[in-house]
């Protein structure tokens, strides 16, 4: 599996030329709204140090790191949900995800318009948030319609999942997204299989001027003071700056992001915090012939990773064989981990961590 993040924003607030950084992948970017009429998806390898330390100790044929999915979704404006500037039509993209980052404006510059007209930060998130909650609130309204029929007639899964789809109905008009809900365990199935797009969960990039980097300005703030509540992040992220590195080699790269007081780029901000937001781990395959990483949710039994590789393994699972990833590296071989004790064997189950080298024994 891989994680795959939708890209939303207003016009013009720089979300293809953040795409366009994050992915290499040459959208088109024009100062004019609905730029990108076609989502555009851009497949990232996900940077992790482990996977060259361990292609330096088995040299294997082939390195294959886990990958995240970048889609950039037409800018929305005010009526996106009913047709207004095609977006409707883009915001159907925004259903396969399993993240949105919301791009946000934080900068000012006379030669590039505002879709309204100012720079304001919250509003745009606001009309951001009202679109996808009116799209939202088409999608309840259609199935409370549908099983209203059905729940007369007794059936008792049809009045449990209307009683999910009236709370998310009144959520949704007072324009609260999914996520900001109080749901219980039992109505977390249900709230799924609608499928909504508040339900998602959000990372905020505010797009920000090199002089405002490392931690952003007052508009930044702005940012941070609204997705406090709903316990979203945000990044800050200049898409100028991320353009110059995404063409730097890695030492290039690290120099040229000191000079902006940055650790590291955008790119690996919005995967590590990604990552925590759907609460993923990363365990990985060693040997001759492959190096690789492969990503799980946290909490996957080692039955369920084996079937990330292939459903064969996860059927006919028999037991993994594990060392961490640390052991390997401190000690130098497998054979020094067996030899200190750190191999592990483990069945069913077993809850993988992350950073867990493992080796599946499976029958089918």
């Amino acid at each position: 599996m891989g994680l795959k993040i939708g890209i939303v924003g207003l016009p013009n607030v720089g979300k293809s030329t953040v795409f366009n950084a994050l992915t290499k992948a040459g959208a088109q970017v024009a100062n004019y709204p609905f730029c990108t009429i076609d989502p555009n998806v851009g497949i990232v390898p996900v940077p992790d140090l482990r996977l060259q330390r361990l292609t330096e100790m088995y040299k294997p044929e082939k390195v294959t790191p886990t990958i995240i999915e970048f889609v950039d979704i037409a800018g929305l404006v005010k009526g996106a949900s009913t047709g207004e500037g095609l977006g409707n039509q883009f915001l159907g993209h925004i259903k396969e995800v399993d993240a949105i980052l919301h791009v946000v404006r934080c900068f000012e510059d006379p030669d590039v318009i505002h879709v309204s007209g100012k720079v304001d930060p919250v509003q745009d998130i606001e009309v951001i948030h009202t679109e996808l909650c009116l799209r939202d609130l088409e999608t309840v309204n259609a199935r409370a319609r549908k099983l209203e029929k059905t729940a007369k007639g007794g059936d008792k899964e049809a009045i449990a999942i209307l009683s999910v789809v009236q709370k998310a109905t009144k959520l949704l008009e007072a324009g609260t997204p999914i996520r900001k809900g109080a749901w219980g365990k039992e109505e977390v199935p249900f709230l799924r299989e609608l499928q909504l797009i508040t339900q998602k969960p959000v990372l905020y990039g505010a797009n920000v001027k090199e002089s405002d980097l490392p931690k952003g300005g007052p508009l930044v703030d702005q940012v941070r003071e609204l997705a406090k509540p709903e316990g979203s992040q945000v990044v800050v992220i200049c898409g100028k700056v991320e353009a110059e590195v995404a063409e730097l080699s890695d030492e290039e790269a690290k120099l040229y992001l000191k000079e902006f007081g940055l650790e590291e780029s955008g790119l690996n901000q919005l995967i590590r915090l990604g990552y925590q937001l759907l609460g993923l781990n990363t365990f990985l395959t060693a040997g001759e012939k492959e190096v690789r990483a492969w990503t799980v949710h946290k909490g996957a039994t080692a039955p369920q990773a084996a079937g990330v590789i292939h459903s064969d393994f996860e059927r006919g699972f028999i037991r993994a064989e594990i060392m961490r990833y640390d052991d390997l590296v401190k000690y130098g071989s497998q054979q020094a981990v067996k030899e200190k004790g750190l191999y592990r064997i483990e069945g069913k189950e077993y809850i993988m961590q992350d950073g867990d080298v493992v080796y599946f024994r499976f029958n089918v």
